[in-house]
């Protein structure tokens, strides 16, 4: 591979650096590298940051690639800015094998556009009935570390004991979906006065924070690790910032949109703000902002949900929730918490990269901007503005609550392993 020089690009938003890439590693940051033989990439003005990696992601293949595929959801990974992600396991089959998490992650290898670290089912099936072959999607060429019925919660107190004594043996974390399932029966927004006046189904707050609680028990009690998925509500960070204080070990995330979009938006009736968990309320979209900052919560995961066109335009009832985030996620967090100065751009390579790195243990991503570290990196133009334009989006899907808004930002390149997936904004 030739060497690459992004020349003058403020590292982590601070210092003006050039850093010189040979091959697949950083060979120097510092000032006026001479080009010499590189492809100089000018970056003044521009934020350098460590590859994002996603820890919540749905590629959606094997099974519904009429909604995404790995290709399409690493190409829309690596516009986004990511250079990992980790693909849920609420596939069709169900990722509960070695077998088919190795499919996942051989999948990804040949993709090109990021690496892709397959998640595991707790459960068989996702039923919540009877533990996956965890032990097995470890030992696989996947290398599993983080298991997750996303999608479901593991709602049997017991079976999640299990699984966090099983995954403690090879330091593996269970990632809960926080959703009691007979408290959210019939749910089809967040339970609240906007609910009340539209006449929808409501979904308390309870639900999620019920879950957490009794999670955040457990593992204390067993001494393993536990993440919770699409933290939503101000009452969860409250418990997690609790178990924090125990010194227990609790890591949480919370996705985009959960940062931006209020249920005031159900009020247009349009899918597209169909989602689990629900929007909240201004007050859970605030509070969450501020343990994101504090780092009660850890990391931002997109919880990119792909949809087929047909699943999500009609009437609300029946209309799939999700919503897609990866193209726009590093928009959102720069407009909510950059922006807002909540957090910095290190912040922002804190909690897109290094701690979700650090909770998937995803080896050579998440690393210093430094010389002999793998040169998984994404440059970011904070001056940039633009109008949502799903046509463009590299996803197969469409589905986002993003359409026609206008979001500060643009990821211009993306270095994997020191390959360009991404130049001047489009695949390379």
């Amino acid at each position: 591979m030739s060497k690459i020089l992004i020349r003058g690009a403020k590292v982590l938003g601070g210092e003006v650096r050039d850093v010189l890439i040979d091959g697949t590693v950083i060979e120097r940051v510092d000032t006026d590298i001479d080009a010499g033989d590189a492809t100089v990439v000018a970056a003044e003005g521009q934020i350098l940051l460590p590859g994002l990696v996603d820890l919540h992601t749905h590629l959606r293949e094997p099974g519904r690639e009429d909604s995404e595929t790995v290709l399409t959801g690493t190409r829309a990974a690596a516009i986004g800015g990511f250079t990992a992600v980790h693909a849920m396991a609420n596939t069709f089959p169900v990722a509960d094998t070695a077998g088919v998490v190795e499919q996942v992650w051989r999948l990804g290898r040949e993709s090109g556009y990021c690496d892709v670290q397959p998640v595991g089912a707790v459960t068989v099936g996702l039923e919540g009935k009877q533990l996956a072959e965890l032990g097995a999607m470890h030992d696989s060429a996947a290398g599993v570390r983080v298991f997750s019925d996303d999608g479901k919660c593991v709602d049997d107190a017991v079976i999640m004991r299990r699984a966090l004594e099983y995954v403690k043996a090879f330091d593996g974390v269970v990632a809960q979906h926080a959703q009691e399932p007979r408290l959210t029966e019939g749910a089809q927004m967040n339970e609240g006065i906007v609910s009340s006046e539209l006449g929808l189904g409501g979904w308390p707050a309870v639900a999620e924070e019920s879950i957490i609680a009794r999670d955040v028990l457990l593992a204390a009690h067993v001494g393993s690790r536990v993440h919770i998925c699409h933290l939503s509500t101000a009452g969860s960070v409250e418990i997690v910032r609790w178990a924090k204080s125990k010194g227990w070990n609790v890591t949480a995330e919370v996705t985009p949109h959960h940062l931006l979009l209020t249920d005031e938006l159900v009020r247009t009736y349009d899918p597209v703000y169909k989602v689990n968990p629900p929007l909240r309320t201004e007050a859970d979209v605030l509070a969450l902002r501020e343990a994101l900052a504090d780092g009660t919560i850890d990391c931002v995961a997109t919880d990119h949900a792909p949809h087929p066109h047909e699943d999500k335009d009609c009437e609300w009832a029946a209309a799939a929730m999700g919503m897609v985030g990866l193209e726009t996620a590093l928009s959102v967090v720069q407009q909510t918490m950059v922006d807002t100065g909540l957090i910095d751009w290190a912040g922002v390579a804190d909690r897109m990269s290094v701690r979700p790195a650090q909770i998937g243990r995803l080896a050579g991503h998440g690393r210093p901007v430094s010389a002999g570290e793998p040169a998984n990196l994404t440059l970011v133009d904070p001056a940039y503005r633009g109008v949502v334009d799903p046509a463009g989006f590299a996803s197969r899907s469409r589905n986002t609550p993003y359409q026609g808004r206008e979001l500060p930002g643009r990821v211009t390149h993306t270095f994997l392993r020191g390959r360009a997936t991404v130049v001047d904004g489009n695949l390379a």
